[in-house]
């Protein structure tokens, strides 16, 4: 190791302590290669006396650094936190188990009982899991409460290895009369697909402690998403649910509709780019509706729901006196109502969000190919979609008496919104508001959008203070519409 990398070291480390008895080498970008690169590393954790917690994240530790850092490890018994994430960047795969298994050998021989475990951004694949099984399963881990394995591309292998080490982690502490509860699992983007998902489902169902579940981006469709609302049932305390971006389609939204009847401390839903189409999206409304008394954030955005389903989970959610966001971005929405809305009820501001951009231009030369050829029977399927969702909300008894009944819109003037998360705010000025108030006079103006509009003015009421003449005539025209 270079003098002058010494020095830098060295300086470095003289600001590593933190509070809260932390030793932190938090994104120094060191190339820990062997023994001798660690050497003040291991020192200062070695004279580090009560350590709970050792952040490594943001360096690159080799096979002979590791065993010296674990050297220094094997005395440490009151270590609880270990923030090892993106921590063997540029390492070859093969690399990477031996130096986890030195490490997790190390907290199970200084008898070290873990509360929290990051192993978030290492590529290690199923191989890496394996090299942290053993330590999974050991009593250091009994007491485990937050396990994170974001991006480590596990696979299907690595999740059913993780699986079954969680499984035996439960079963041995039960064992000893103090059951496993991890309460925090975050595992996306892991290619984990169905078998995967269904082989921790399992393990979320025995350990029935869960309270919050981030599993994004892992492929998964509608067989595995049953599994794990399946799972999710189980496990009453949950309070955020993360799927973003897999596969729900309307066989796992109503699945996971299903489980969340029983949940009833649920602040966070995100299902996001899960394809749960308007079916699905009814029949999550109909559990806002009747359930999940203290939600607070709710994603269905581009699910392929159209404006009907949209409408009647906006109208089941504005009912929640907790609720501060709702994203039914990309939606397919009728021109005439504008695109998809997000509500922040907390800073009393509505979001508009839509696209000022071209379509790609592959897609528009397919929609141009198709468009002749489809249109007719595009029409016919909008139309029997749209008078389906009308039952289904009937049926359902999702709208109230006092509500408006769904009318279809038009197919021709459906359109997907992509937001891209692009949001303006938008300056009221009474102006504004006197238009909208002979919009909401004139004969087409919907009467259930009246209603809707009247929900939201009442709800941010405060946003409107310096309007207060203009609102009060609006608000006066909104209730005129709605009991005409």
């Amino acid at each position: 190791m270079a003098s002058d990398d010494i020095a830098q070291l060295a300086d470095v480390l003289s600001k590593t302590h933190v509070g809260d008895r932390e030793l932190s080498y938090k994104g120094l970008g060191l190339k820990l290669d062997n023994a001798e690169s660690v050497e003040d590393l291991v020192r200062e954790i070695e004279q580090y006396q009560g350590l709970r917690a050792l952040r490594l994240e943001g360096n690159t530790v080799g096979v002979e650094a590791a065993q010296a850092i674990a050297k220094a490890l094997e005395n440490k018994d009151l270590l609880q936190r270990c923030y090892w994430s993106d921590m063997f960047t540029g390492r070859l795969r093969s690399e990477i188990p031996t130096a986890l298994r030195s490490l997790g050998g190390a907290l199970m021989s200084a008898g070290a009982r873990l509360t929290e475990l990051d192993l978030s951004d290492n590529a290690f694949g199923p191989d890496g899991v394996k090299g942290i099984e053993q330590l999974l399963k050991s009593p250091s881990c009994h007491t485990l409460r937050e396990l994170r394995l974001n991006n480590c591309g596990m696979g299907i292998g690595g999740g059913k290895i993780l699986a079954e080490a969680l499984m035996e982690c439960h079963r041995q502490s039960s064992a000893l009369g103090a059951p496993f509860k991890l309460r925090v699992f975050v595992a996306g983007r892991n290619r984990l697909e169905n078998e995967g998902a269904s082989a921790l489902a399992k393990a979320f169902q025995l350990m029935g402690s869960l309270e919050e579940v981030h599993m994004p981006q892992n492929g998964i469709n509608y067989a595995g998403v049953m599994a794990l609302a399946s799972a999710m049932r189980q496990n009453p305390e949950l309070r955020v649910l993360n799927f973003n971006d897999n596969t729900f389609t309307k066989k796992g939204t109503l699945a996971m509709a299903q489980a969340l009847r029983h949940l009833r401390n649920v602040q966070v839903i995100n299902f996001g780019d899960c394809l749960v189409r308007s079916e699905g999206a009814i029949a999550l409304a109909a559990v806002l509706r009747d359930g999940l008394p203290i939600l607070k954030e709710l994603s269905l955005s581009f699910g392929e729901i159209t404006e009907v389903a949209a409408l009647v989970v906006a109208q089941a959610v504005m009912e929640k006196p907790y609720m501060e966001k709702v994203d039914l971005n990309g939606a397919y929405t009728d021109w005439r109502t504008g695109p998809a809305i997000q509500v922040h009820r907390s800073s009393r501001i509505i979001k508009i969000l839509d696209d000022e951009g071209e379509p790609d231009d592959e897609d528009e030369d397919e929609e141009d190919d198709d468009e002749d050829e489809n249109n007719n029977d595009d029409a016919d399927d909008c139309n029997e979609e749209d008078e389906e969702y009308g039952e289904i909300v009937k049926e359902n008894g999702i709208l109230r008496k006092e509500d408006s009944p769904v009318k279809p819109q038009s197919p021709f003037f459906c359109s997907a919104f992509q937001g891209e998360g692009k949001m303006k705010k938008v300056l009221l000025v009474p102006g504004q508001l006197l238009c909208l108030e002979h919009a909401v006079q004139q004969e087409y103006f919907p009467q259930h959008h009246a209603s809707l509009l009247h929900i939201f003015l009442s709800k941010n009421s405060e946003a409107l203070k310096s309007c207060s003449s203009a609102r009060e005539r609006l608000s006066s025209a909104l209730e005129k519409k709605c009991h005409n």
